[in-house]
């Protein structure tokens, strides 16, 4: 028996409809290899149905039976019985035993968003991006935070120092809006902004304000007060810090401004999804209020650091809750033990959870109108694991019933099957099955630069041994929907990983970052992106060549006029090729053959059939793909689309005959290639 021809997945040739309702009729169907004498049977765990022919394409047959769904989960795998012989296949493949842990599951009622499958992504950290007003930029000395003061930094180009969390250089949303049309042109579909609410750090994961965009991003219209002279380091003096940030003038104006930009940005066809940072706020946060920020302001209630009889003393857990520890009462509880950072109380208070469902309601609805949320450490949520997951049961209710075409996608590391069931998140920023094992198997970098594997270089086998088993943590709609990045602002940037560095910035220095990069490995990894099932995500000046180890080097300003334009290019080319085969948003996803130096996979529909071919390591090697897997006819041709090398990229197209339907290569050390098969 041909067991390599067997396959079936979750995307619309194999389960039809792909997102079922609630009691709804489902057909689910399976390839086998034409013309063998084979039954398929679908199994559920109560029963065992033998399913029927449906039809022969070219070299295959599928077979089909529909099932009616109940509100339960639906978990099934294949039975194949050929010439005696007995076979399994599930999500992982085909086995010689029932597996459930990787048995195919339809939840029905849970659909992801329709456009954030395979969208490109846009990550912006707006401090870095572009500086569109001055006038809101922050001014040297204007509020303390953590070990100093702030400081207005003047030089665009600066690198960023070692402690570089009170260092701003002035980007806005301004200056996101000025570049619009560089986003569009790039093909961009999706911005997803890193935090925008009030917040006195240049990376806003410390919340202070969830209700307002931060006056520094947004609008300054009511300015005045002092920063703070030499050797001052209490904020509760920082008269103009609390003008900007505490006056509702301020706070509206950039509410007002920010509902402007989203319209903005979907007349130009682009979506935009917000950080929520809901596990812990920060010391600056209005309902605590440790730096006195808002103490007497008109308008606002006492923190819970400066009275016990604050309306949020419950937001917070207090280790001492003697009437004499108040005022400024510094017990509370902090996420990872940092006091700048205040874990937020959610089961001592119902008010706090009610709130924070409010916000995740206001922001996705009018006048704002976001298109979702990207959860902050969202599994660290709560003190319990049960709490936990109620709470995002109860967030995922609040925030589609306001805009059920909102995505909520959560940062997660490890396997987060527990919070995708259909219940809880949409999807994850992907880690485990793309970030990670894609850096592994074209740098041997770990992703934050601290460990460097060479054996893992060009390791085309582990790479698909890991991917197999990660994918299977997603549901298929998750998975169609999940953030595939290369970098992001919590680790080192892909390209400096390619020169196989070890370290961070205080150990290696800034100009280690570009040393010894590999702009061909470089581009290997955007193919790989581009093609991936999964929304490919874009961090800030990755496609003009900005380099970067961990945080905080990884955070350097966007360098408008010094860009690599040929980079851009390479990127715009291969964006528009994502874009335009819904194969690759939405399509099956095979793997093909993978070894030493190389790997393959095909990502195909009824009317597009897609070969990916990518090398690893130094060495040339020659292959033999099993294009024929990718439903493409065996003695049909394929035509070259895309190729990148040591010496570029091209897309002027190249037509290979297949023999007996086999890709036959001489794969260049540093290439990646893209075909499409005639149908």
């Amino acid at each position: 028996m041909n067991k390599e021809a067997i396959f079936s997945d979750g995307s619309e040739v194999f389960v039809n409809p792909p997102e079922p309702a609630e009691g709804e009729r489902v057909c689910i169907r399976i390839r086998l290899a034409g013309g063998e004498n084979a039954h398929a049977y679908l199994c559920t765990g109560r029963s065992i149905v033998q399913m029927r022919f449906d039809e022969s394409v070219g070299d295959f047959d599928f077979f089909k039976t529909t099932v009616n769904l109940s509100d339960e989960t639906f978990a099934y795998y294949f039975m194949i019985l050929s010439g005696g012989n007995l076979y399994y296949y599930d999500r992982y493949g085909i086995s010689n035993e029932i597996r459930w842990q990787y048995a195919f599951r339809i939840v029905p009622g849970f659909s992801t968003p329709e456009w954030s499958k395979g969208a490109v992504m846009y990550q912006i950290l707006v401090d870095r991006f572009c500086n569109g007003d001055t006038s809101n930029d922050v001014t040297d000395r204007e509020y303390y935070y953590i070990t100093r003061p702030v400081t207005r930094v003047k030089d665009w180009d600066k690198l960023p120092s070692e402690f570089d969390v009170t260092n701003f250089y002035g980007g806005d949303l301004a200056g996101v809006a000025q570049k619009l049309y560089y986003l569009k042109s790039l093909g961009v579909e999706v911005i997803y902004f890193n935090p925008l609410f009030v917040s006195p750090s240049n990376h806003k994961y410390d919340t202070q304000d969830y209700d307002y965009i931060d006056p520094h991003y947004g609008k300054i219209v009511s300015d005045g007060g002092f920063s703070l002279p030499e050797g001052e380091n209490s904020n509760s003096k920082a008269s103009r810090y609390i003008k900007r940030v505490a006056s509702k003038e301020n706070l509206e104006a950039s509410n007002r401004m920010f509902a402007d930009f989203v319209e903005m940005a979907h007349e130009k066809g682009i979506k935009v999804i917000l950080d929520g940072v809901f596990n812990h706020c920060g010391s600056f946060n209005k309902w605590l209020d440790r730096e006195r920020i808002y103490e007497g302001v008109e308008g606002y209630a006492p923190g819970a650091f400066v009275s016990r009889n604050s309306p949020y003393h419950n937001f917070f857990y207090f280790h001492s809750n003697e009437d004499g520890d108040w005022p400024y009462n510094r017990s509370y509880d902090g996420w990872w033990g940092h006091d700048t950072l205040p874990k937020l109380n959610y089961e001592g208070s119902a008010a706090l959870a009610d709130y924070i469902l409010q916000i995740g309601k206001k922001w996705v609805s009018p006048p704002y109108n976001c298109d979702g949320w990207r959860l902050d450490v969202a599994a660290d949520l709560g003190f319990s694991e049960e709490y936990n997951h109620n709470f995002w049961r109860r967030f995922r209710d609040a925030v589609k019933e306001a805009n059920p075409k909102a995505i909520i996608l959560a940062e997660h590391y490890g396997d987060a099957s527990g919070w995708l069931a259909g219940d809880q998140w949409d999807t994850i920023m992907n880690y485990d099955a793309f970030m990670e094992p894609v850096s592994y198997f074209l740098t041997g970098m770990e992703k934050h630069s601290d460990r460097f594997e060479g054996n893992r270089i060009g390791d085309g086998k582990q790479f698909e041994l890991t991917m197999r088993h990660c994918m299977t943590q997603f549901l298929s709609p998750s998975l169609y929907c999940s953030m595939n990045q290369l970098s992001n602002h919590d680790h080192s940037r892909f390209l400096t990983r390619t020169n196989h560095k070890v370290g961070r910035v205080g150990t290696l220095g800034s100009a280690a970052a570009s040393e010894g990069i590999s702009y061909s490995v470089f581009r290997q990894g955007v193919l790989i992106q581009m093609t991936w099932p999964g929304a490919p995500t874009l961090y800030y000046g990755d496609e003009a060549g900005v380099v970067g180890f961990t945080d905080p080097d990884n955070r350097r300003t966007y360098p408008w006029g010094k860009a690599d334009y040929e980079l851009i290019d390479f990127h715009r080319d291969l964006i528009y090729l994502h874009r335009s085969r819904e194969a690759l948003r939405k399509g099956a996803f095979m793997f093909l053959d993978c070894g030493k130096g190389y790997i393959s996979y095909a990502r195909f529909s009824k009317n597009e059939k897609l070969i990916v071919v990518i090398s690893g390591g130094t060495e040339d090697v020659d292959i033999e793909i099993p294009a024929y897997l990718a439903e493409i006819p065996k003695n049909g041709v394929v035509n070259q689309i895309f190729v990148t090398n040591n010496l570029g990229y091209s897309i002027l197209p190249t037509e290979i005959p297949l023999e007996d339907g086999i890709l036959k290569l001489h794969l260049e050390a540093g290439s990646g290639m893209i075909f499409e098969g005639k149908v």
